[in-house]
This record gives structure tokens, sequence and C-alpha cells, in this order.
């Protein structure tokens, strides 16, 4: 039985005059070409009789969710073409992707963008033949698909993605089609309260669609399960207006649920036009109660209803090829070939396998068709983001090298002037931490999106703020996600043990990217940025479960075309390299950096010359003399590794004059790994220059030791790196014995050297000795006092040259270096 639970009787007769049956038709062609694609890899038409030698070898694709998804798809464009409406369609269940592409070639975008698919019988024969096919297209909504931002490989993050496009796109109307199954994942719960966040005056709309089928693969889904009632009460809880639209089952007439879901969106499209216009007129509306559908169709719907005497539509049988013996199955075939003739395909399309004229009156034209909407490729709509002058915001350290500042509270406020000079393009997105990030400074001159209540003790509140917090790294990953894919620019800073959160998003948005690169047509939109804080090295208070610095492994997996990793050493480093990440194109960019108090060891000058090159030689921190062969590089990649190796350099200076330490600092993690296997590779020749052939090399660096030999087992001097980082140490305690735990810190760092040297280790046994007996003494001094001692606390940089060496300190310690390395 059909029902709509918010049309009246008199709604309903008014739409049957409107040409619903003109839908009907787009709907048919819709499914009898998704079928096709899923079937056939010739006789597009059926002009022959159906047999074996027309059928793929393999039949591979998802039909259950298609019908549905096609049916949405017309009933928009009817509403498109009525209202000059701008709608995105997001297609939420995994596998839609046949339906989505029979649209787009509907459409008529599918032939432009690909014109060997054109739209006629040879072109569909090669729509059909492609699909899930090795060279073809794969079975989700893809890049490869014209109006796509979202390909559904993994459920859960439709909705999330909607919202995010949404922002900042105030004519723009977000319809997103939820799959049952997907409406089971983490994120689409959580997404559901992203309605909290969308101003009516500023932003587009989001209009969601819940697809309840009954079945995901092989079991019911829940939402499909549970009385209606109950359903109508969650989504009001979760504050929409939702309705109701139910039938097609039992072999009920199509045309009723055409009728139906006219009607409910009509009154969906009257209530958002509504909405927007009593907030653009400056009449307050609150918080509004925004549209939502919950459409019920059977799972397969219009399929074959029996297969071998067992129900498939309607049931989770339909969800992927109810047919799968077409082949080598007389029955199956004529099944087969019933099924699609009972779409009367001699209705929807000519001799010559185009169109018919009947279904132009519902086809939107240009850039109004969902599948050609430039919000669908947002590099159309990139403009390039206005970058103030990093120059306004530099820590300055003319008077002293080492000066002592915040690395990301100076970023926040250059990032407040970014958003200042990009009112409607650029967002920052964090989960509840931007202020504990020490990006508070965007706070002179934005707020924090909220259309929520408001309380007298909330800080930075606005309905208009351009930073949106919410506690789901999920969410706040989805949101920019979608804010990018729709053509703007942004940010997402998080704590960085917990942005494992999203390895999964990150999976995926790194595969768009580099499936889009690709595509011709598709346009390269803003990076993906992330700002890491709250490191593994300053968990102070909250230990072990917060001390991971694990995201780089598993970033550096991905695409050498797609990701860059960052571990700016100082405040000046972060700042020129924010202002490179938020320049950049169709990358994933990992930007790692601390938030508490730190000294900056380059001027703004040295920064980008240093940024630019990703990786070099600090001559005036290393103790090595022109002319003369180094014993040792010491390097380092991250803001504390980079403190603790110079705080070595500055142990060996005062107690092995002799020794010439080569410093080297790492910026771009990727200049590390071999030319052939990233783009950021330095070198073969270089890299020896700066690392040596020969040398031992003691590398400090921010994250798992294991990951640099990974990324640099290929260089000559390879066996000779030894890598000290993260092994998985971890508690409540001090800053400095998080180091000695994992021993990256400055006395395991000189007593590596002493180890690696060739001659030191017998000769300065009784340094490497002390170095150890200092350890313990700041271990107990932290265990008594609840702090790291003073001299830690205090050390900075003194900026004394190779040749200005201060008195050793120790016991009666040894200063002949010369005498054991060779002068």
């Amino acid at each position: 039985m059909v029902s709509s639970s918010e049309s009246t009787s008199h709604e309903l007769a008014t739409r049957s005059s409107y040409p619903l049956h003109v839908v009907d038709e787009w709907w048919r062609a819709a499914n009898y070409l998704t079928v096709g694609q899923i079937y056939l890899k010739t006789n597009p038409l059926l002009t022959a009789v159906l047999a074996p030698e027309h059928i793929k070898p393999r039949l591979l694709g998802h039909w259950g969710t298609s019908p549905a998804l096609n049916l949405i798809y017309a009933h928009l464009n009817r509403i498109i073409v009525q209202r000059e409406a701008n709608v995105l369609y997001v297609a939420g269940p995994g596998h839609g992707g046949p339906a989505m592409v029979a649209n787009a070639w509907l459409d008529g975008t599918y032939s432009e963008l690909f014109p060997n698919v054109s739209q006629d019988a040879e072109g569909m024969a090669e729509l059909f033949r492609q699909f899930s096919f090795p060279g073809g297209i794969p079975s989700h909504a893809s890049p490869e698909t014209p109006g796509s931002i979202h390909e559904g490989g993994e459920l859960g993050y439709s909705l999330v993605h909607a919202y995010g496009a949404a922002l900042d796109n105030p004519s723009l109307t977000v319809a997103c089609v939820i799959g049952d199954g997907e409406a089971e994942t983490g994120t689409l719960a959580a997404s559901w309260h992203l309605n909290k966040f969308l101003n009516p005056q500023t932003d587009g709309v989001v209009l969601p669609i819940l697809n309840l089928n009954g079945y995901k693969i092989a079991n019911p889904a829940v939402l499909a399960r549970i009385p209606e009632d109950e359903l109508l009460a969650l989504f009001r809880g979760y504050g929409y207006s939702p309705r109701i639209v139910s039938g097609g089952f039992d072999g009920e007439d199509p045309m009723a649920v055409h009728d139906a879901l006219a009607a409910v969106l009509e009154q969906a499209f009257d209530d958002i036009q509504s909405i927007k216009r009593r907030a653009r007129s400056g009449r307050s509306v609150g918080r509004p109660a925004w549209p939502m559908i919950i459409l019920r169709t059977p799972k397969g719907w219009t399929g074959p209803r029996f297969v071998d005497g067992v129900p498939v539509e309607g049931t989770w049988r339909a969800h992927q090829v109810p047919l799968a013996e077409v082949r080598e199955n007389p029955e199956h075939l004529a099944l087969l070939e019933a099924w699609m003739h009972s779409y009367s395909p001699r209705e929807l399309f000519d001799r010559e396998g185009r169109p018919t004229p009947t279904l132009e009156s519902i086809r939107p034209r240009g850039a109004k068709r969902m599948s050609a909407i430039p919000a669908s490729n947002g590099g159309l709509l990139l403009r390039d983001l206005a970058l103030p002058p990093i120059e306004n915001r530099q820590v300055d350290v003319s008077a002293r090298r080492g000066a002592t500042s915040e690395a990301t509270r100076v970023l926040g406020h250059w990032l407040a002037d970014v958003v200042k000079a990009n009112p409607d393009n650029f967002r920052i997105f964090g989960p509840d931490e931007t202020a504990s990030n020490r990006l508070d400074g965007v706070y002179e001159v934005t707020a924090k999106q909220w259309q929520g209540s408001f309380e007298p003790t909330d800080e930075h509140l606005d309905p208009e703020g351009k930073v949106i917090e919410i506690l789901s790294e999920n969410l706040v990953q989805g949101l920019l996600e979608g804010y990018l894919l729709s053509g703007r620019h942004g940010l997402m800073n998080s704590y960085e043990a917990f942005i494992h959160v999203v390895d999964s998003m990150f999976n995926q948005h790194a595969k768009w990217l580099e499936s889009s690169a690709h595509v011709p047509w598709r346009r390269p939109v803003a990076s993906f940025t992330y700002l890491l804080s709250s490191h593994v090295w300053r968990q102070d208070h909250n230990g072990f479960s917060h001390q991971d610095p694990g995201f780089l492994n598993h970033v550096v997996s991905k695409s050498a075309k797609v990701v860059r990793v960052y571990l700016p050493s100082d405040a000046n480093s972060l700042l020129v390299t924010a202002e490179h990440c938020l320049a950049t194109r169709d990358y994933v960019n990992v930007i790692v950096a601390g938030k508490q108090p730190a000294p900056t060891f380059l001027s703004l000058e040295e920064a980008r010359i240093h940024g630019a090159r990703g990786i070099g030689i600090w001559d005036w921190a290393g103790t090595e003399r022109d002319g003369e062969d180094v014993h040792v590089v010491l390097a380092a990649a991250g803001d504390v590794p980079t403190l603790e190796a110079m705080a070595a350099v500055h142990l060996l200076r005062q107690n092995i004059p002799g020794l010439r330490v080569r410093f080297v600092n790492v910026v771009d993690l990727m200049r590390l790994q071999d030319p052939l296997e990233h783009p950021h590779g330095m070198p073969n020749n270089d890299f020896d220059a700066i690392f040596t052939t020969s040398k031992p090399v003691i590398f400090a660096f921010h994250g798992y030791p294991a990951l640099v030999h990974q990324l640099a087992y290929r260089r000559t001097n390879h066996d000779n790196i030894h890598v000290r980082g993260f092994k998985e140490k971890g508690t409540t305690t001090t800053p400095f014995d998080m180091l000695m735990l994992n021993d990256l810190d400055r006395y395991r760092l000189a007593m590596d050297v002493i180890r690696h040297v060739p001659g030191l280790g017998e000769r300065y046994a009784g340094l490497a000795q002390h170095f150890d007996d200092e350890r313990a003494r700041h271990r107990a001094f932290a265990y008594e006092h609840g702090i790291d001692s003073p001299d830690v606390l205090g050390w900075g940089w003194l900026d004394a040259r190779p040749g200005e060496t201060e008195e050793p300190t120790g016991d009666a310690l040894d200063t002949g270096a010369d005498a054991v390395l060779g002068a």
C-alpha cells in the first residue's frame, strides 16, 4: 500500500496533472540502462533474441539499490526543471554506480565527457561493456562518474560530505540519498546532528533521503525493522521534519509511488524556500526543522520477483546480481530478457538508440544537470586562496637564535589573517580542539559556527562563524572533504594520537584524488591539509593513550602522487609550511607541529630556504669544518627531536671538541625516499653528499623509527643510519622523562654517537657512563618534584660557533678526540 505521511489527498490530486508519466519513463529508461550495464556486452537494444554470447563472462555489480536511486534522480530532475533549482546529488549506497552512470548518460553529460560513449546504440553498447570490465569503470560512483563527489567504496560518509558541500554555498540544495545499510555506520549516525550547524542565510541546504529497502547484503536493515512511530520520533529528535513515502510492494502500481514522492518533494522544496526566504529577510527562524524524506521501496524493485522458485525482489537476494547463471541457464536467460523488455525499451529509445524526445521535458539544461553541476567538479569553482604575507606573523630571531614561541599559536594568528582575507572560501575544522591546539587567534576575526541554543557562559559561538568544531574526527574529516571537493579551501586540526580515527576516511579521499588525476575533465581541487598537534612528545598529563605518531606510517603507504608529510622544526618553519600547503592542489598534506613553548631556530628567510629544500645542513648547529671530513651526521625530523639533537651536539661540542658533527634537519619527510618512488625524493648524489656514503648517521625522528628505514632503505648509506624515535613506551610523566623512556633524549643521542663512531667507544666509555648517570639523575628529579630539572627546562641554544667551544663538563673527561679520530 502506498503511503505519504505528510501529503493530503488534495495535494496528490493536484500533482496528478503534472507529467509524471515522463518521470516514469525516465525511471524505466534508467533502470533498463542499469540492468544492461550489469549483464550485457552486446545487443544493447535487444534487437536480436538474447543469447549467451551477448552476456558478459563475469557478472558484477549491484542491482538492489539502483531502482530507488533512479527513481529519486528522475523526480529531482522534474523539480530542477520546474524551479530552476541547483541540486547536487550525493549517492550514499555503496554500489550505486550503474544507476548514476545511467542517469548521466540520459542527461547527455556522459557522452559529452566521453565521446566514445555516444547517445546512440553504439554508445549504449560501450556503456554496457565498460561497466565492471577490465579497462572500464568500477561499480561505485567513482571519479569517472559525472556528478559524483562521493564514491561510496566505504559506507557512511554521504551525509557528512553533503553538509560540507552545502557550507558557504547558499544557492545549492544537496540531495543526499542514504542507504539503510549505510545508515547503521557510526559516521552516518553522527552526521544527522550536522543540521545544528547549517546557517539558512549563508549556507545551502541538505535534503536527506533515507531509502529503506529492507536489507543489506545478507541481513535485515535495522531502521527498516523498527515501528514507524519510533522511526519518525528518531528523526524528529534529530531536529528534522520527516516525511515518509512508501510503496511498490506486492506488485503495486509504480504511478502511485510517483504521485506520493512528487507531492512530498514539492512540499520539501516549498518548506526549504520558506525557511530560506524568512532567514534572508532578517526574520529569525531559530534552528529550522529542515525536511528529510524516508522512502520505503522494495530492494531490487522492478527486477525478477522469483528466481528458481525463491523470492528475490524485496529480499536480500536482490542485492547484487539477481540472475547469476544467465550464460549457463536458459531459464535465467529468458528471465533476463523478459525483465529488460518489461521496461518497454522501444518506448524509451528510438531505432538508433537515442533517448526519445519525450524525456526532454524533464531533462535539465547545461550546468543545471545533476551530472554537470559545477559543485560536483569543484575545481571548476576553485578560486586561488588569498594568502596574506606570513612576514606579518614571523618570530623575530635577529636578537637571539632560539627565541621561545608556541608554534601553533603563531600559526593561529596568521590563519586569522587567512580567514579575514577569504570570508566565504576558507574554513577551519576540528574536534573541539582549536583553542587547545593554540589556534584560538582565529577568534580575533571569526567564531565557531553554531545553530543550537546559546548560554551566557558560551564563548566564540556565532551562526556565521568560519570554524566548525564537533567532537568526531570522522565528521570533521568528512565536512572538509565535502567542502574541498565542491571547490573551496580549508584546514583540519586534531590531536595527533586520535587522527587514527579517520584512517579509513583518509584512505578513501587519497584514492579519490589519485583516481581523479586520471580523469581529464576533473579539475584539481584544494589539498586536504591536516595539522596534527598535541603530539606524542608533549602529553604530560594525558599519558599513554594520547601517545601515538603512527598516522605518518599510514599516510606514506598511499600513492606518492598524493601524500606529503611535513615536520617543521619551529614556528617560522610552520608558517612557511602552512603557506605552502594551503596553496597546493590535489594532495593530502600532513603537518605535525607542537603547541608548547619551544625555541625558534630559523629566521623566516632561513625557514623559506630550508622549506624549499625540504632537507638541509644547518652548518651553524654542527661542528664540522670546511675541507675536512665529518665523523658523524646527527639528523633530526620534528620539533622536539630537533631540540634534543641540537642539545646532543652541544654536549658533544663541550666534551669531545675535536669531533666533527654534521647537523641535518628534515622538514619534508618524503625527501628521504628514493626519487623513483616519490616526486619529492632527493636525488641519490645529493642525498649522499648530505648523509655521506660511509659515516654513521644518528637520526632523531618524531615517529616510529622503522618509518625512516622504510623510506631510506635504498640509499647508499642506509646500513649506517641508526634511528631513535617512539618505540611504544609511554605513560603520564614529564616531557623529558618521556624522551628518556623512548631513548630519544639528548644524552642517549650523544651516547649513540660515541657508540657508532669508530674509535670513540673505548676512549669515551667514561663520558658515555656519565651521560647515562645524567639520565638517571633527571628521572629521579622528575619523580621527586613532578617536573623536569631546571637544566633541561632552561636549556637553550647558545649559538656558539663550531670553533667557540665551552669548558668541558663532567669529571676529568678526556678531550683528545683528534688523537682518536685523526685530526
